[in-house]
């Protein structure tokens, strides 16, 4: 393609984070490939695209753009906080979805099982059941025939 750059992001002082295309790149094909990376063209300055919803974490947007548009092999000029190749990113923030709480929670249920005690359980062994002596005497046992039962 051409040794000029293709894409150029920056900041407007009226409409925020803003992208523009070279005359060279066809305006279809650069209207297309803005409109990917959510920018939407601004009314009355053509070849001009503003990003949608720039509080949404505009600037890591921009980056994210600048980067796939490379990727393509289109040439991309940028501010310095826009282009991820001279600006490091700052960190994302990470909302709380108690996850690691409750990883937490069972890790220390983990530690807490019962099938790996390492120390005696600290309640006593059941009593025994006492067994009765033994008689000094040997029992008799009658048994009685039945009268009434057929004989062999």
């Amino acid at each position: 393609m051409h040794p000029g750059p293709h894409f150029a992001f920056g900041d407007h002082a009226e409409h925020g984070l803003v992208a523009s295309f070279a005359s060279a790149l066809p305006a279809h094909v650069a209207h297309w490939y803005l409109e990917r990376q959510q920018f939407e063209p601004i009314p009355d300055e053509p070849g001009l695209f503003r990003l949608s919803e720039p509080e949404r974490d505009g600037p890591r947007r921009i980056r994210q753009a600048v980067h796939d548009l490379r990727r393509l092999h289109f040439a991309v000029q940028a501010d310095i906080r826009l282009d991820p190749a001279r600006s490091k990113a700052p960190p994302r923030p990470v909302p709380p979805n108690g996850l690691l709480e409750r990883r937490s929670r069972l890790a220390q249920a983990a530690g807490r099982t019962t099938q790996r005690r390492a120390t005696p359980p600290t309640t006593s062994l059941p009593a025994a059941r006492l067994v009765p002596p033994k008689p000094a005497y040997a029992p008799t046992v009658h048994l009685m025939t039945a009268g009434g039962g057929r004989s062999r």
